[in-house]
């Protein structure tokens, strides 16, 4: 098991749902956790819980924050923050610009940020949560879907990039997780999430299971495999299957 006792780990996102079960888990093994939410009393609130440190604010910008309560640089830093928009082929610009700033560029300042430090000392892990929908998609949410295919695209990058150098990246891959988000999804997520949904527990216990195997991706619902490779095998096949799920969806809908 890769230990990280000691270790300062950041979790963004973190006032609930898998962000918490992350913060949770790292200050169980012993690490020093920054909690960091835009709900600062929900940071707050799981960090007194665990005795970790909050540092609220946009995930973008609190490296800098993080790294000082930490006392002076960061060993784990997860890039949980997301943002679940729905949407189809209408959806309007500002939709894609938030989904796109939250579950894309989010991580790409973080990087910026930390990618200096970790290269010079030859050591960092940066942790993406993606979603299974980085790997396959979700219906009725055309951003979500596409802008999650990019974070895991920018977390493949990172992991090819740095690997040599030291860097561990790790792609949190889920379907359903029983949280806020997936409450939000509603019709779309009940039908296609929810029969499979893991508590956020669940993630937390995948992450560590590749991070002690020290594997790139992360699957809580292990089936989300064979579904990768059935989309890359027959991607005629797989996208008739999903149109199917789709039509379903509409009908259930009127």
């Amino acid at each position: 098991m890769r230990s990280v006792q000691g270790a300062r780990v950041v979790v963004t996102g973190a006032g609930g749902g898998i962000g918490a079960a992350l913060a949770r888990r790292f200050a169980a093994e012993g690490a020093k956790v920054v909690v960091n939410d835009l709900d600062a009393d929900k940071a707050t609130a799981v960090a007194d819980d665990i005795g970790a440190l909050a540092v609220p604010g946009d995930a973008s910008l609190i490296v800098e924050a993080a790294r000082e309560a930490l006392g002076g640089t960061v060993d784990i830093y997860c890039a949980n923050a997301g943002l679940g928009s729905a949407g189809d082929g209408l959806a309007g610009d500002d939709v894609w610009a938030d989904a796109w700033d939250v579950n894309v560029m989010a991580h790409v300042r973080a990087a910026r940020a930390l990618l200096p430090d970790w290269l010079e000392r030859g050591s960092g892990t940066f942790v993406s949560t993606v979603s299974a929908a980085g790997l396959l998609t979700m219906i009725g949410a055309a951003p979500y879907s596409a802008t999650k295919h990019a974070a895991l695209a920018y977390a493949e990058w990172l992991s090819l990039t740095y690997r040599h150098r030291g860097l561990k990246v790790h792609a949190i891959c889920p379907q359903g997780v029983r949280t806020d988000m997936l409450t939000a999804a509603g019709s779309a997520g009940e039908l296609v999430l929810a029969p499979g949904a893991v508590e956020p527990e669940a993630v937390a216990d995948a992450l560590f299971t590749a991070m002690a195997n020290d594997r790139f991706l992360v699957l809580p619902h292990p089936e989300v495999a064979r579904y990768s490779q059935a989309r890359a095998g027959d991607p005629d096949r797989w996208l008739a299957g999903m149109n199917r799920v789709q039509r379903a969806w509409e009908e259930g809908a009127e």
